[in-house]
């Protein structure tokens, strides 16, 4: 069964992050830093604390950085 934190996260993710949009760009415009922070906060208002995201995930700051990068070479693959 999955917990509410990583449905959370789950959901969040696809709807928050998102590869660059602009051509040529080598990378999205998002800032790791402040997806964290709005993560965060949004969990927060949902009653998530952050160490149940960290239980299910790892560190924040590294999955995001991950997630980004992987919606980018997406991105990246499917212009080519």
């Amino acid at each position: 069964m999955t917990s509410k934190a990583r449905e959370y996260i789950d959901f969040w993710i696809e709807t928050s992050v998102h590869a660059a949009e602009q051509y040529r760009t080598p990378g999205a415009s998002q800032s790791v830093d402040d997806l964290v922070r709005r993560l965060v906060a949004g969990a927060k208002g949902q009653g998530i604390s952050e160490e149940a995201m960290t239980n299910e995930v790892g560190d924040l700051t590294d999955f995001i950085r991950g997630k980004l990068s992987a919606a980018n070479q997406v991105e990246k693959d499917r212009r080519q």
